[in-house]
C-alpha cells in the first residue's frame, strides 16, 4: 500500500472515529494521530506524546480496532511511535528519543506557556530557562529547625543535594495549613537550582496545574501541556487536594508522574492529608504517591515556636523580652503563619504607638490575630472519669460502698476536686456520689491535709487537675 492509499484509509478511519465520539473529544484527541506504516498483520500510528498511547489503550481500543476492521477489512495489530508535531511540518522522534532530549519544541513550549497563562512559566527558547517560579526567602537557611521537625528537613535536604540519586521519589509531605510545607520543597527547589542552574525546576500550586490544564483543554492544546511539564527536572506540586474531584486533571498528571519518575525526574509534592485520604482521585494515581516517601510535617511544638519567633523578631529588628516570647509561643499554638502574623502585628503597633515591645503589647496585638485558648469548663463527670484513670479503677467503683483504700482516696480526691473546680454544693456532691453531707466534708478536708504532707498523693491531684484543664 502506497503513502498516499495509506493516508486516504487513515482518513477514513478518522471519519468513522469522528462520528463515533464527537468533535470535541476528536479535535482533542484523533487531529494529530497518523498512520505511519502498515503490513499484513499490523498498523503502526504515531501519536503526539507517549500519553497518547496509554489513553487510547485505556478509552479507545475497541473503537480503534472496529473502525481499522471497517476500512481495511482485517483486524489489524495496533504499534506505536511518539511524534513530536509542529504546525510547520512532522518531525517524526521515536519513543526513545524523545526521552533522550532535553530540549522541547520551542513551538509547544511557547503554546503552554502563552497560550495556557503567560504568567506561570516564561517562554524562553529553551526549556531549562523555565521560570522556577520559587520565593528567594523559602531557603533552607530561613528554615527553623527543631526535633518536631527535623526528619522533614533532613529528607528535603538530602533530595536536594542528590535529586537524580535518592530513595524519596515521590516525596509527599503533609500537614496542617500554614506550617512550612511550601518554605520546605521551595527551599529543595532552591537548592537544586544553586548546584545546578541549568536543572528545569518548577514550583507551582495544584490549583495553577488546574488552571493550565483547564487552558489547554480549551484550546485543545492537551497534549502539548503535557508533553511540556514531562521536561521538568525537579517538579514541586503544592496543595495536591486541589486536584480531589477534577477527574481529567489528574488524569493529565498521571502521565506527567509516570513519565518523570521513570527517567529519574524528581518529584515532591505536598498536601494536608496522606494520599490514602485523598478522594475523588484514581486509585491508580494514589497508589503512585505512596511509591515514594510519605512524611508528616508535624505542628511546631513549644521549643521550635519560641525558635521561630525569635529568628522572625530578630529578622524585623525587634527584640523581644522572654516573657514576651514565652506568651506568644505559648498561645499562637497553631502555625508559623500564625506566628508571622503576631510579629508583624507587634512591629507595626509598636512603631505606630512609639511604644517599647511588653507582654501588655503582646496581650493586646494577640486579641486581634490570635483564638486564645478558652479554659475548659470542668463537670463532675470529667472529674469522675479522669480521676479514676489515674487511679487505675472503673468510674462505676467509686460509687460502690467499698471501701478499699484506693476506691476511698479516688472517691476523696473526687469529693475535693468537685468542691474546688465546680460549683457544686457539699450537699450535691454527696448525692452524686450517694453519701451524706457530712462524709463529703470529711472527705474534702482529708485531702486538703494530707496534700502538703503527701507527695504522691500532691503530684497525683496536680496531674489529675492538669489533664481536666
Amino acid at each position: 500500500m502506497t503513502t498516499e492509499e495509506l493516508k486516504y484509509h487513515w482518513e477514513q478511519c478518522l471519519a468513522f472515529i469522528l462520528d463515533n465520539i464527537g468533535e470535541s473529544r476528536f479535535n482533542t484527541w484523533f487531529s494529530k494521530a497518523r498512520a505511519l506504516s502498515i503490513n499484513e498483520h499490523s498498523i503502526t500510528l504515531g501519536v503526539p506524546t507517549s500519553y497518547f498511547v496509554e489513553f487510547y489503550e485505556d478509552n479507545f481500543i475497541n473503537l480503534l480496532h472496529a473502525a481499522l476492521k471497517r476500512v481495511f477489512g482485517r483486524p489489524l495489530q495496533i504499534f506505536y511511535e511518539v511524534t513530536v508535531l509542529s504546525e510547520v511540518q512532522d518531525a517524526k522522534v521515536t519513543l526513545g528519543e524523545s526521552r533522550q532530549s532535553k530540549v522541547i519544541s520551542s513551538k509547544i513550549e511557547k503554546a503552554v506557556a502563552t497560550e495556557a497563562n503567560p504568567n506561570a512559566v516564561r517562554t524562553p527558547n529553551n526549556a531549562s530557562n523555565i521560570d522556577p517560579q520559587l520565593n528567594p526567602a523559602y531557603n533552607f537557611e530561613n528554615y527553623c529547625a527543631g526535633d518536631s521537625n527535623r526528619l522533614a528537613l533532613t529528607i528535603a535536604q538530602n533530595i536536594a543535594e542528590k535529586p537524580r540519586n535518592n530513595d524519596f521519589n515521590p516525596f509527599f509531605l503533609y500537614g496542617d495549613v500554614g506550617i512550612g510545607k511550601t518554605h520546605l520543597i521551595q527551599a529543595i527547589g532552591i537548592r537544586v537550582k544553586e548546584k545546578n542552574p541549568n536543572a528545569k525546576v518548577l514550583y507551582t500550586t495544584t490549583r495553577e496545574f488546574q488552571h493550565l490544564y483547564s487552558q489547554a483543554a480549551i484550546r485543545k492544546t492537551i497534549p502539548k501541556f503535557i508533553n511540556w511539564f514531562m521536561e521538568i527536572d525537579v517538579l514541586l506540586l503544592d496543595d495536591l487536594q486541589e486536584i480531589s474531584g477534577k477527574v481529567k486533571t489528574s488524569e493529565a498528571l498521571f502521565p506527567i508522574f509516570n513519565h518523570l519518575h521513570q527517567n529519574g525526574k524528581q518529584l515532591v509534592f505536598t498536601c494536608d492529608r496522606p494520599p490514602m485520604e485523598l478522594d475523588g482521585i484514581a486509585d491508580r494515581l494514589i497508589d503512585r504517591f505512596k511509591w515514594g516517601l510519605t512524611e508528616r510535617l508535624p505542628k511546631p511544638d513549644a521549643a521550635l515556636r519560641k525558635k521561630i519567633l525569635t529568628f522572625k523578631a530578630k529578622k524585623n529588628g525587634l527584640d523581644f523580652p522572654q516573657e514576651v516570647i514565652d506568651y506568644i509561643a505559648d498561645n499562637a499554638v497553631s502555625s508559623v503563619r500564625e506566628i508571622e502574623g503576631v510579629v508583624m502585628g507587634i512591629l507595626t503597633r509598636s512603631i505606630a504607638l512609639n511604644a517599647p515591645i511588653t507582654l501588655e503589647l503582646a496581650r493586646e496585638v494577640m486579641k486581634n490575630t490570635v483564638a486564645l485558648p478558652e479554659k475548659r469548663a470542668v463537670n463532675f463527670d470529667m472529674i469522675v472519669e479522669t480521676t479514676a484513670e489515674h487511679f487505675n479503677l472503673s468510674p462505676d467503683a467509686v460509687f460502690s460502698k467499698s471501701r478499699l483504700r484506693d476506691i476511698n482516696d479516688a472517691r476523696q480526691v473526687i469529693m475535693y476536686l468537685s468542691h474546688k473546680l465546680t460549683n457544686l454544693s457539699s450537699t450535691a456532691i454527696g448525692r452524686k456520689l450517694n453519701r451524706n453531707h457530712g462524709t463529703v466534708l470529711h472527705g474534702i478536708q482529708a485531702i486538703k491535709d494530707r496534700l502538703p504532707l503527701v507527695g504522691d498523693l500532691s503530684a497525683l491531684v496536680s496531674a489529675i487537675e492538669a489533664d481536666l484543664a
